[in-house]
């Protein structure tokens, strides 16, 4: 009897390539997906702290993106949703002024009063930024934050303050010269992307040495 000639099986490697790429290109899609939901979300309410996340001054002026940021904050302010604003941001490379002390003044200005303005001027980073409110806050058993920065940014920003124990709600700016819908925020969105999964891990790891407190 003669069989017929069959081939042997061979392994394909792009097969495996294959599907981990298209796995890797759907988590990439749900965190892009993540990123855009939480730029559309508006969940001003009553906290303990308006919280502002800096951005570039220039000799102590700031840039349009900041001062988007704190129209915003004062918006909120001026709701009565919150009794003090807190300022961040620290020294860029160059300046002679922290991106906190910019926003300071330009509260003040604004006739907000000395005594409800916090000057947090030592992060650099999101995370440095907002492991410094939750040491302010949680030193004063103030727990409720709500977020102020540009939409694009809120998912993360989410992240990093649980990750601070913060009860964190977020209010994104809608004047900032990064329009929604433009290149430049989608730029931003792939950006954002990215850096979540790192952000993710850190919480995962562990807080960044904040006893988180009830809502």
């Amino acid at each position: 009897m003669i069989w017929p000639h069959s081939r042997p099986l061979r392994f394909r490697p792009w097969g495996v390539w294959g599907r981990l790429l298209l796995a890797v290109l759907v988590a990439y899609g749900l965190l892009l997906g993540w990123v855009w939901w939480a730029s559309r979300l508006d969940q001003r309410r009553p906290a303990d702290a308006i919280v502002v996340l800096g951005a570039a001054q220039y000799n102590g002026r700031p840039s349009p993106v900041l001062r988007a940021r704190l129209d915003h904050a004062l918006e909120l302010y001026r709701e009565g949703l919150a009794p003090t604003i807190v300022v961040t941001g620290g020294i860029g490379t160059g300046d002679r002024m922290s991106e906190a002390t910019v926003g300071d003044r330009y509260l003040r200005a604004h006739a907000v009063p000395n005594s409800a303005i916090v000057v947090r001027p030592d992060g650099r980073s999101t995370e440095e930024s907002m492991r410094s409110v939750a040491d302010w806050m949680h030193g004063r058993e103030l727990g409720r934050a709500l977020l102020v920065s540009d939409p694009f940014h809120m998912a993360r920003l989410r992240l990093e303050a649980r990750r601070a124990a913060l009860v964190a709600y977020t209010s994104p700016t809608r004047t900032s010269p990064i329009v929604a819908g433009g290149r430049a925020e989608a730029g931003y969105f792939v950006l954002e992307a990215l850096k979540l999964p790192v952000a993710a891990l850190r919480l995962l790891i562990g807080p960044s040495g904040n006893t988180p407190l009830a809502p």
